[in-house]
């Protein structure tokens, strides 16, 4: 028996203490930024930090525990000089995290009085394969938005930089949650997509579809009346949100239709009833001749 443990238990040793030495690094927290609904961006710097899109880190704040570790998915695009996640305040852990940036205080802080962070990653996840496509279908339930924070910023970095060299041709986003606000910085990141898509007149490259799963009366009430306002009264989007959940059948169809003979990337960030309905869809969908259509599912699940 000793035979076959010792292999494993020598390679599970070693990943540890690699974890343990990066997780030693300095982290140093560059920017903190408050958006609405308790969310906070860390923007961070870390000597030799390389990351591909849709990646997560384990994340530990001495100050408010100096044993536990939370996974963050990261929302900045490898492009950019800094690493950044976002943190909804929405237990004991980030509600310290809140405080311990300062962020329960008016005044400005000084960098100094930041905490220090210890950061252990990044780790893979399907997301980073988005590139091998040239169409993609990105689906993000709820919180399963961020990894796609990522995404979408390193491909608007790629096509700012070297649009003839970007396999990526179109992209097409579903995003579906209970309740907007609690995202309104990804919102914000969508209007400035939006915005800088139109200057350069390629509108078309992203399209994407807000699906609101939970709402009331008054929300009902309030979308009727502001229909016809040229943008979203929730999101403030030229692209309505719609009410309910998509068609998914309807959505794979038309998408074939429109891309006949390739192969086109699903990604899900999200539930494992979702990933069900998406893979049959996937498999479906896609025809036994080689060069028809084929879509190709990805997932990760939380």
């Amino acid at each position: 028996t000793w035979k076959w443990v010792v292999g494993p238990m020598f390679l599970y040793l070693c990943e540890r203490l690699v974890r343990f030495w990066r997780s030693q690094q300095k982290v140093v927290i560059t920017k903190v930024v408050i958006h609405p609904f308790k969310t906070i961006e860390l923007q961070m710097m870390k000597k030799g930090f390389k990351m591909e899109v849709g990646q997560y880190i384990f994340v530990k704040c001495p100050a408010v525990s100096k044993l536990e570790w939370h996974p963050f998915t990261l929302t900045s695009a490898p492009e950019e000089d800094y690493f950044s996640i976002h943190v909804r305040i929405v237990g004991d852990w980030t509600e310290g995290l809140f405080n311990a940036c300062g962020c329960d205080k008016q005044e400005f802080q000084e960098a100094w009085k930041l905490p220090k962070i210890a950061v252990d990653g990044p780790f893979g996840t399907a997301s980073e394969d988005v590139f091998s496509y040239e169409t993609v279908m990105l689906v993000g339930a709820g919180i399963g938005v961020t990894p796609f924070a990522s995404v979408l910023k390193s491909v608007w970095y790629k096509y700012c930089h070297d649009a003839t060299n970007l396999k990526l041709k179109k992209i097409y986003f579903y995003w579906l949650c209970r309740d907007t606000h609690a995202f309104e910085w990804f919102a914000d990141l969508l209007q400035s997509l939006e915005a800088q898509m139109q200057e350069r007149n390629n509108a078309e490259f992203l399209s994407y579809n807000i699906y609101l799963t939970g709402w009331d009366e008054s929300q009902a009430t309030h979308f009727v009346v502001h229909h016809e306002e040229e943008k979203d009264v929730i999101t403030g989007l030229k692209q309505k949100t719609l009410y309910g959940r998509p068609n998914w059948e309807n959505e794979f169809k038309t998408i074939a239709g429109q891309h006949p003979g390739t192969r086109i990337g699903v990604f899900l960030c999200g539930p494992e009833g979702l990933a069900d309905t998406l893979n049959k869809q996937s498999i479906s969908n896609s025809e036994a001749d080689p060069r028809g259509v084929h879509f190709i599912f990805n997932k990760e699940n939380f």
